[in-house]
């Protein structure tokens, strides 16, 4: 039976109807607002696993190029491997969905959101957010949800939800929000250096929207949900727990405190390994050996914790408010056009910038529209990094990480017109313990001013995080610059990037319920005093961009000239304009509005270029000196070209302060001279004059 609710936004309806797609799948939702359609299944697997210390759930939107009346582009005509948008989506479901699943379930659990239709107004990710907690919410999967997810954008002035594609161009701010009835979980977005006041503003917002999408799926529970099953919890004990607790517990507290990443991982393993080989026998059993692996982790949370907020000393003996030592180093590589190094701690990020031209820009073909951009950033994560040995390769860490990292850089990035080059910045995470995206942020801003890109304004990141104790957080600890335990370990954690005047870029997660607006408002003006520190160490390295591009970097020349020229530039069949690129050795790219940029290899050939195609598009102007190609010879004087085309006479009286007996004795054919443009008679005829005849006549 076909079950429906709707929800009224704006003069549109949003729409949840189950019972008439995908009825096989343990929950199916479609949702619908606008043109914009997702269907979102949920399954689980049929038997359970007992003992499971984790969650085993994938979610994987994807998107249909139908769903925009599109085929897709290339030689294979079947939509392939996901995209990075659909990987970021998938991202934006399940962390906010992920810590709602019992661990005791046991059981595999897929979210499949599929977008359908798209009417390229609506974007389709909000609403496979709600679609997928919809299915799951219906099903038979036990979840503590539902969980519901709004953008918001800051445009002129006011918030709107949910905005359209043109709303999004606009805003100074837009964020995507998930959460539950009782508060927000997942906050991420860009900015256009908005205050700490319009972000809590935003946050606000959101939270009223979220709390009416939650209710309006538990009015589709109520019409069409399943009776959940059953969990599979563990009910076997740890045996000798105490005994096991009174002797790690005084070594443990030593351990968990000793100085450096690995050094203090050894500490632990240490006192891990002891107790592991006294309680062999009992541990050779599976599910003893995951009860005591369990012990340690709750003993390392819990002393951890206990420090930071009794004595506000954290795993590496810094303060709260504390950064570690921060170091940074420009032009370390030879041949790239801009590269840094910034070091945080044990987080070390090498930046590389490298400049291309708008052949080298990211197309997009998707269902949001064709698009392009000048500005790329990959973020690398090899697993070097922490010092262990994995396969290398770009998951959905990587793009996740880039993509914040993307989003914080580009308010700041210079547009096509100021700078037009294409720009490519990739951070190659050399060592981390703590927010290597805040490092690539950090390291971006680095390596572009030193490639010479005019940014408008550095940009530097911190991670934030939070300790709570008590059910309405009557104390708590908020951390600056974190380190990876501690994200492991807090409550919630919160990366803010940002100029000195306001933030680009932000991405939270939190692990409770209903964090206070008080709380929000210490960590966002807490994070703000470590951005300005970051920023200050930072501007003693390179504070502006460098003076000159590398000379390894294309040379890019741009000019405009009249749309009726463009025509003369191109010449018949593109003949003019790839004469002119052979000959000098560049590309040359005409737009519309006679937008004329010219890329060369080096300064020489593109300045030589850019002169040619003015000789073609510019009317002589009377006193400018051109370089001229005598033509032809005559008894009273030399025909010259100046601009193709276009010849002039420099009579034999203009070719010296001299007397002239021979025009050959001054000029020959084929030789290029300097010439003055001195009139353009009522005939349209040029007077020119020899540049050297008029130095004389000048002296």
């Amino acid at each position: 039976m076909v079950q429906r609710v709707t929800y009224k936004i704006g003069d549109q309806e949003l729409i949840l109807e189950t019972g008439r797609l995908a009825k096989q799948a343990n929950g199916a939702v479609y949702a619908q607002f606008g043109g914009s359609a997702v269907i979102a299944t949920a399954c689980a697997s049929g038997t359970a696993q007992e003992g499971l210390d984790f969650v085993p759930v994938t979610v994987d939107y994807n998107e249909k190029y139908y769903a925009a009346g599109k085929i897709p582009g290339g030689f294979i005509k079947r939509e392939g491997r996901p995209k990075d948008k659909e990987i970021l989506v998938s991202r934006l479901i399940d962390r906010p969905m992920r810590p709602l699943f019992e661990v005791a379930f046991g059981r595999e659990i897929q979210i499949v959101p599929t977008c359908v239709s798209s009417d390229q107004i609506n974007p389709p990710d909000m609403l496979a957010v709600v679609a997928s907690s919809a299915a799951v919410v219906i099903s038979d999967i036990p979840f503590n949800g539902p969980i519901a997810g709004v953008r918001v954008a800051y445009v002129d002035g006011d918030y709107v939800l949910n905005p359209t594609y043109a709303q999004i161009e606009k805003a100074e701010l837009e964020i995507v929000v998930a959460g539950t009835a009782d508060g927000f979980t997942m906050v991420e977005g860009g900015a256009n250096e908005v205050s700490e006041d319009v972000m809590l503003g935003a946050l606000a917002k959101a939270q009223e929207f979220i709390t009416a999408m939650c209710g309006l799926q538990n009015e589709l529970r109520k019409l069409a949900g399943k009776e959940k099953l059953p969990l599979c919890p563990v009910t076997v004990a740890l045996e000798n727990k105490d005994a096991m607790l009174a002797e790690a517990m005084p070594r443990m507290e030593e351990a968990c405190f000793v100085k450096g990443k690995h050094l203090r991982h050894e500490a632990i393993a240490a006192v891990k390994a002891d107790l592991s080989a006294k309680y062999a026998a009992q541990l050779e059993n599976e599910t003893q050996m995951k009860l005591f692996n369990a012990l340690f982790e709750d003993m390392e949370y819990n002393i951890l914790r206990k420090s930071i907020l009794d004595k506000g000393v954290r795993v590496d003996g810094r303060g709260t408010e504390d950064i570690r030592p921060i170091s940074c180093e420009i032009d370390v590589l030879p041949r790239p056009h801009g590269s840094a190094i910034f070091t945080r701690g044990e987080t070390q990020s090498l930046a590389v910038a490298t400049l291309g031209t708008a052949l080298d820009e990211q197309v997009y073909d998707d269902i949001d529209g064709d698009r392009r951009e000048h500005f790329i950033l990959h973020y690398n994560f090899p697993p070097y990094s922490v010092g262990e040995v994995g396969r290398m390769g770009t998951g959905r860490r990587e793009i996740g990480h880039g993509n914040l990292a993307r989003r914080s850089l580009e308010p700041m990035v210079p547009s096509r017109e100021a700078f037009p080059y294409t720009i490519r910045v990739v951070s190659e995470i050399m060592e981390s313990n703590g927010s290597s995206s805040m490092a690539s942020v950090c390291g971006g801003t680095l390596c572009m001013l030193a490639a010479g890109v005019p940014m408008k304004k550095p940009v530097a990141g911190i991670a934030m995080g939070l300790i709570t104790e008590g059910d309405k957080y009557e104390k708590y600890a908020i951390l600056s610059d974190i380190l990876g335990e501690e994200d492991h370990l807090g409550d919630m954690d919160f990366k803010v990037a940002g100029t000195a005047d306001g933030i680009t870029g932000f991405q939270m997660d939190i692990k409770i319920a209903g964090v206070t607006t008080e709380i929000m408002q210490k960590a966002l003006a807490q994070a703000k005093r470590g951005r300005l520190h970051i920023l200050g160490i930072m501007n003693q390295t390179i504070s502006k961009p460098a003076a000159k591009i590398s000379e390894y970097a294309p040379k890019i020349e741009t000019m405009k000239i009249d749309v009726d020229k463009i025509g003369a530039l191109i010449g018949p069949g593109g003949k003019t304009v790839k004469g002119i690129s052979a000959l000098y050795g560049v590309t040359i790219n005409t737009d519309d509005d006679g937008t004329v940029t010219i890329y060369g290899k080096n300064g020489k050939s593109t300045d030589a270029a850019k002169t040619a195609v003015k000789a073609i598009v510019e009317d002589p102007e009377v006193g400018t000196v051109y370089q001229g190609t005598v033509k032809r010879i005559m008894d009273f004087g030399a025909f010259v070209e100046i601009l193709p085309g276009k010849e002039g006479l420099c009579h034999i009286s203009k070719l010296s302060r001299k007397r002239v007996e021979k025009v050959t004795d001054v000029v020959s054919e084929g030789q290029q001279i300097p010439v003055k443009l001195l009139e353009i008679d009522k005939m349209g005829r040029l007077n020119l004059s020899y540049i050297d005849a008029v130095e004389d006549q000048n002296k």
